[in-house]
């Protein structure tokens, strides 16, 4: 049988704190936190994803061999501009690593700024650029 990926339904991001995580992504993102299962289970919500988190040495069955904080590399669309990203992440009291720099996203090219979530996480928030 042949099939195709459509899209990501979700992801699992394991951080070392996860009320602090999960804070951080509502604060600085605008996701919203959903507790599901009956292991009270944690997510963030967005669009039509969601990121489950796992607690390092709390992880939930099945999960990633090599399952750690920090070891992330995330893109993020936003409809903002970049010059209100960066208003926003500094407001928020983020540091940005780089941007806004140029680059090439899955639909083409895009604006691109980098920073850190609380296990060091690299999250790129990006606005595909206009015709």
């Amino acid at each position: 049988m042949k099939f195709t990926i459509d899209r990501i339904d979700h992801l699992v991001l394991t951080c070392a704190d996860l009320t602090l995580t999960a804070s951080w992504y509502q604060r600085v993102l605008g996701m919203e936190r959903h507790e599901f299962g009956g292991e009270r289970r944690t997510a963030l919500r967005f669009g039509a994803q969601k990121i489950n988190l796992h607690e390092v040495g709390h992880e939930f069955v099945p999960h990633a061999k090599l399952a750690k904080p920090g070891t992330l590399d995330l893109c993020f669309i936003t409809a903002v501009g970049p010059l209100d990203v960066v208003a926003h992440l500094h407001g928020c009291g983020v540091e940005i690593i780089q941007g806004p720099v140029h680059k090439e996203g899955a639909l083409g090219p895009m604006n691109s700024v980098y920073c850190r979530d609380p296990d060091g996480n690299l999250i790129e928030i990006s606005t595909y650029l206009e015709d």
